[in-house]
């Protein structure tokens, strides 16, 4: 998601509310998905703008209960946005993972700050396939699937979109798991809420996204906008010899440009892991879900309507502290 210079600035000052989970006891340092049997999992992300969706996959990659089959891209910048994923996915040993470019977008184009990170990156000669048709790569593994796949979308969602558009029948395959909108709670904290940038940055996609069939679970900025790791917390990732976490942490200081020393102290907010963990099991031990229905109005905000669809959300902390460790432990590949 696109919150690059919002969360160099949210000073999230939110109440806490819970989202949680046991790790597993075979949760330790180089665990990756991959299996086969966790939960199949499509990503569809806008990775290489706000560096919360790197956190995300890390997270992701690191969550044995979830098995990513494809990841796709979203919000154009297609080729740029698959070698910041790519080379992620490279460090954590899955480069298999196929990757689906997604369209181009009007408007949005180039690359952006992780483009230094990733300048000699050859996405040709990494080992997973790189779909030209993301949208159709994503159609296809939908639509294929015995069991029903879960989507989590990290960005704004018109890759998702044309997905629909192009064969509707894929949301009776999925569940729709993302961190979207501004239900009562908005940026910095603030009690009121904001047209959150993965809705406004295409309304008309994420109206379709939010009246399409699948069920849906989101985390709005009422909880993923408190997620920041400083302190001790941080200072244990910094020291991790996961490859993985190591190059995460490389990214985001070539991501931080002449912001750099902030790399030494602190994350930006992560918002988009929460999304990854919703999407981990039907309990949510952290964080308190409720059941709204929500509309996306013309002017990019989420607002609760009895017309609106019936989502799952998560509204309130009840451990953040926990989920921050939790964060820790997983992307540090420690027990």
């Amino acid at each position: 998601m696109s919150h690059r210079y919002l969360s160099l600035a949210i000073a999230v000052l939110f109440p806490v509310f819970t989202i949680g989970v046991a790790v597993p006891a075979t949760e330790g340092p180089g665990q990756t998905t991959g299996s086969g049997r966790g939960i199949p999992v499509i990503l569809d992300t806008d990775i290489g703008d706000d560096i919360d969706d790197s956190w995300a996959l890390a997270l992701l990659l690191r969550s044995p209960e979830l098995d990513l089959k494809l990841l796709v891209t979203d919000y154009g910048k297609p080729l740029y946005r698959a070698k910041v994923a790519a080379k992620l996915l490279d460090a954590a040993g899955r480069g298999d993972i196929p990757i689906g470019l997604g369209p181009e977008v009007k408007g949005v184009s180039g690359e952006g700050p992780q483009a230094e990170w990733v300048k000699d990156y050859d996405l040709a000669n990494r080992p997973g396939k790189v779909h030209q048709d993301g949208v159709q790569a994503l159609i296809d593994l939908l639509m294929a699937s015995k069991e029903p796949v879960t989507m989590i979308c990290i960005g704004p969602l018109p890759t998702v979109a044309a997905a629909l558009k192009r064969e509707p029948r894929i949301a009776e395959h999925a569940r729709f798991v993302g961190m979207d909108g501004s239900v009562r709670r908005g940026y910095e904290g603030k009690s009121t809420p904001n047209a959150e940038w993965n809705i406004k940055a295409d309304v008309a996609a994420a109206q379709r996204a939010f009246t399409a069939a699948w069920p849906m679970t989101i985390t709005p900025l009422d909880t993923c906008g408190l997620v920041l790791l400083r302190g001790d917390k941080y200072a244990a990732l910094r020291r991790s010899t996961d490859p993985l976490a190591r190059a995460l942490i490389e990214t985001y200081r070539v991501w931080l440009g002449k912001n750099v020393a902030k790399a030494d102290r602190e994350s930006t907010t992560l918002f988009d892991t929460v999304a990854v963990y919703l999407a981990l099991s039907e309990k949510k031990d952290f964080c308190t879900m409720e059941n709204l229905r929500l509309i996306v109005t013309n002017d990019g905000f989420t607002r609760i309507d009895p017309a609106g669809k019936a989502i799952d959300c998560a509204m309130e902390w009840k451990d953040l502290g926990g989920f921050e460790d939790y964060l820790v432990r997983r992307i540090g590949g420690s027990r």
